[in-house]
């Protein structure tokens, strides 16, 4: 048996804003949006054909929402492999954020950055 992860959902404060800075920094694109919570948010899939986050804008803190889906950043981090380490580096600090925890390891190198979300993200590139 063979299984992968195909999405996470994450709350975020603007979803076309995260989307945006997705899609520059990754190469990534809108797979779907719309609303989402029984109208009562907004959801971004962001990503590739095979995987994506889904972007989860709450419209308000009333409507039944569910309380986890109002709070930003209910994770450790998000792990993204990339082909080229230093180029993507490059473009995350063009979109204003401060990579930090740069480790060279077995099989590669990573670096961490946080967003406007509060969301911390691992970029790594295996050799």
């Amino acid at each position: 048996m063979m299984a992968r992860l195909e999405h996470a959902n994450i709350t975020v404060r603007d979803a076309a804003s995260t989307a945006a800075w997705l899609g520059r920094a990754f190469g990534w694109g809108i797979r779907w949006e719309g609303s989402a919570m029984n109208e009562e948010g907004y959801t971004i899939h962001m990503g590739t054909d095979a995987d994506y986050l889904a972007l989860y804008q709450p419209k308000s803190a009333k409507g039944g929402v569910r309380p986890d889906y109002l709070t930003s950043g209910q994770l450790n981090h998000i792990g993204i492999v990339v082909d080229d380490l230093d180029a993507t580096e490059i473009a995350v600090c063009a979109e204003g954020y401060e990579p930090h925890s740069h480790q060279d390891y077995e099989p590669g190198a990573r670096f961490y950055f946080y967003d406007e979300n509060e969301i911390e993200y691992e970029i790594v590139a295996y050799d």
